[in-house]
């Protein structure tokens, strides 16, 4: 049974390479009618274009896996049934479930590199993206005014107005301490036209402001042109962390922003309920081929455009039940991880009744 396993991995494989190409072709080329205008109005160079959809591959590929993966799975057992293959191996003793041994193997493969994919490369690529959109299509860019605010600790709020990534430099910036006792009362204020980060003393230092410290209904104010503060709990590094998107974080990233968020007094449930989501979705492949394979083999069903259009609406039906789920668990009614493997669970559930309900 080596050569067949091997003959169906090999087949499996080739037709999932197949449809992820086709697939990305048909997705780069929408996609670049959409965006045509907005090349052309801001002139972007062709060489530029060429890199923005290389690094925007990677993105439908991730979203594009399950798809192909179903696609092969039906092809490849569509095809051997039709070619008495299948029937051939029924005869030799093979069980379905001996049958579906290799491609679920392949299909676990596939969902672990997928964590690894979907994890790091592709949020390395969308940052790459997105600063293409920004640089050159005027994209996704921040107004001259708004600011970057942030929770430091559970007692104390950071506004920085702009922040220079280059020279470590925050200007126009407000620190606002309110009593751990009662958080609505302010005991201390630090403005400042600019504050900059001491890399040696790992502290920030504030330039040409004043600091205020309120006591019931007494007001000290004290103007300083530079003021070390030693107790703030944040970085360079973590000021460029908060202004990212959650599609440029990698999972690591994730879950240590999901830590600084809880160490800060937020609420980590959508950055964990990303983070759960990358891994759950990862294992979508594998939940569609445990849908396929049985209606794909069952020789009752000799329709394979009917059958790839059925597991194709169960497949988009479990991507809409996954968006659906994370609705509930940002909304507080779930826990993030059940929340992103709900979807999961209740198809692989179901997958198993389809699998032992089908004729061996």
């Amino acid at each position: 049974m080596k050569i067949v396993d091997r003959y169906l991995i090999k087949q499996f494989l080739q037709t999932v390479l197949f449809g992820l190409l086709a697939f990305t072709l048909i997705f780069v080329i929408i996609d670049l009618m959409e965006n045509m205008d907005d090349f052309i109005d801001q002139d972007v160079p062709n060489n530029m274009i060429l890199f923005y959809y290389f690094v925007f591959i990677p993105e439908i590929i991730k979203l594009m896996m399950p798809v192909a993966v179903l696609l092969a799975c039906l092809f490849t057992v569509g095809k051997m049934v039709n070619q008495n293959e299948f029937t051939a191996l029924k005869s030799a003793g093979i069980s379905l479930y001996r049958f579906m041994l290799p491609f679920i193997i392949a299909s676990i493969f596939i969902s672990i590199f997928s964590i690894y994919f979907g994890g790091y490369v592709v949020p390395y690529a969308n940052k790459e993206k997105i600063l293409i959109e920004q640089k050159h299509m005027r994209k996704g860019l921040v107004n001259a005014g708004s600011n970057i605010f942030f929770q430091d600790s559970k007692t104390r709020i950071v506004t920085i107005a702009y922040y220079d990534v280059t020279n470590l430099l925050a200007n126009r910036i407000s620190i606002q301490s309110f009593n751990p006792d009662d958080l609505t009362e302010m005991i201390e204020r630090i403005d400042a036209s600019r504050m900059k980060y001491d890399t040696l003393t790992s502290e920030w230092i504030a330039y040409n402001g004043v600091k205020r410290t309120f006591e019931k209904k007494y007001e000290n104010a004290e103007k300083f042109s530079e003021y070390k503060i030693d107790n703030l709990n944040f970085t360079p590094d973590d000021v460029i962390q908060k202004q990212r998107k959650p599609e440029e974080l990698t999972i690591t990233e994730l879950q240590a922003y999901a830590k600084d968020q809880l160490r800060t007094g937020n609420d980590p449930t959508r950055v964990l309920i990303e983070y759960h989501s990358r891994i759950s979705f990862a294992f979508a492949s594998f939940v569609v081929v445990l849908f396929g394979l049985p209606i794909g083999a069952n020789k009752r069903g000799r329709n394979l455009a009917l059958q790839f259009g059925l597991n194709l609406l169960i497949t988009f039906i479990y991507l809409v039940f996954m968006k659906i789920s994370q609705a509930f668990g940002k909304n507080g009614v779930m826990e993030p991880m059940l929340t992103a493997w709900f979807a999961n669970i209740i198809f692989f559930g179901a997958a198993i009744f389809n699998l032992l309900r089908v004729q061996k």
